[in-house]
């Protein structure tokens, strides 16, 4: 099959398929190589990006798959019927946080990092699809683990967890206890 109709054919799959399509079966659909794939993958990424179109396609770990553009989110879900997710709640971002940076973990060694019982807050994240049981720990009582889904990178507008910024660094000040005062702007009051 010549180029151009393999990447519409790429296209076609992403399309119709509505989820992540992982490369390698991708590849086997389209009788190709892994690297050739994601070459034709990238080069739709690419077009799309450059067309300015109303959707785009996006890469999720080793996975490929179209999506809406971010700026026409309103009219979809003026059309749709669909209600404003709400935000996270403090909680809910602390325990992401928590399980995004240090995955696979289990529910008590969140509670441990918190200091608090989790499980409403890790119940109200699995129903919002942005962390799943990934196994069992090979332990006493064989405890569940969690990580992030794919749904997690879309949300937050990330290909993989590489992406997500570092974390800050304990420095010499923080571990003497005194902290350097903050420059007022002006947009903060002093007390």
């Amino acid at each position: 099959m010549e180029r151009r109709k393999l990447k519409a054919a790429a296209e076609a799959i992403l399309f119709a398929c509505g989820t992540p399509v992982d490369i390698q079966r991708m590849a086997q659909a389209l009788e190709l190589d892994t690297a050739e794939a994601a070459a034709l993958c990238e080069e739709l990424m690419q077009e799309y990006r450059e067309q300015e179109k109303g959707i785009r396609v996006v890469k999720l770990n080793g996975s490929y798959q179209m999506c809406t553009v971010e700026e026409y989110a309103g009219p979809i879900r003026t059309v749709m019927d669909l209600r404003r997710n709400t935000p996270l709640s403090q909680a809910a971002a602390e325990v992401l946080a928590v399980i995004a940076y240090n995955q696979p973990v289990t529910k008590a060694f969140v509670e441990q990092v918190r200091g608090v019982d989790c499980s409403g807050v890790v119940s109200s994240l699995i129903a919002r699809q942005l962390i799943e049981e990934k196994g069992r720990l090979e332990l006493p009582g064989r405890p569940l683990v969690y990580g992030t889904t794919e749904h997690f990178l879309r949300c937050f507008n990330i290909s993989s967890l590489e992406e997500l910024p570092p974390l800050p660094q304990d420095s010499e000040e923080e571990e003497s206890g005194q902290e350097e005062p903050a420059e007022n702007d002006g947009t903060e009051q002093v007390e």
